[in-house]
């Protein structure tokens, strides 16, 4: 069974499409949370996981737009997460609303958390690559975390910890998207990064009078 994991999506339509366009064929696909923010399409990207039934766990950015959390927002998020309530309609907030912080999938083999597995909201602290370890595995083979836009994997005797990196604003200095697919047979898995139209969301952002660094910020990956 292969698993096609995507993460921080931020309503980044050109590449979410892109990403599923360039996506090999999977058995099931998950998002490891933060499907808005930033970016100017959150309504089109929450249809699209809508649509296709995708699992899908809460990330920051989505609790904040669906309703109250904890977590201090700079200047330039605060703008997305502002934008993205003003353009979902109520059926889509209650689709974030509904996300739990945490899932099982593929019969418990693969858990899904936005932030931390040990954070209770899963989102206040982030994990990096380069502190993935076995000990953040529980019963579960792969656990696939979000959060902090930095692509990575890792595999250990007990297990897979991947980021598949973001979609829709990468931050580890390589701008085209990530995503990643693990193959639960074989107890493999690769990450994956394709180019999009960076300047058609530029363009889309200006439009919106969104904050310019948002758009600035993803030619450069950061």
């Amino acid at each position: 069974m292969k698993v096609g994991l995507i993460s921080d999506v931020h309503g980044n339509r050109v590449a979410l499409e892109t990403v599923l366009a360039d996506m090999p064929p999977v058995d099931e696909l998950c998002c490891a949370g933060d499907v808005v923010g930033y970016n100017p399409w959150p309504g089109d990207c929450v249809d699209e996981l809508r649509e296709r039934d995708v699992p899908t766990v809460l990330g920051n950015h989505d609790a904040a737009v669906a309703g109250e959390t904890p977590f201090r927002f700079n200047g330039m998020a605060q703008a997305g997460v502002e934008y993205a309530r003003s353009q979902l309609t109520e059926g889509q907030c209650a689709w974030l609303e509904r996300l739990p912080t945490e899932r099982l999938e593929c019969d418990g083999r693969v858990k899904l958390v936005h932030g931390h597995p040990d954070d209770p909201q899963r989102y206040s602290r982030y994990t990096y690559p380069e502190e993935f370890s076995a000990r953040l595995l529980d019963e579960e083979d792969v656990l696939v975390l979000g959060h902090t836009h930095v692509q990575g994997a890792e595999r250990f005797a007990e297990g897979i910890v991947v980021n598949p990196g973001s979609v829709g604003q990468p931050r580890d200095g390589d701008p085209r998207a990530g995503y990643a697919v693990v193959d639960l047979a074989a107890m493999t898995v690769e990450t994956h990064r394709v180019e999009y139209d960076v300047a058609a969301v530029q363009e889309a952002v200006e439009e919106a009078e969104l904050p310019e660094r948002i758009g600035s910020r993803l030619a450069r990956g950061k």
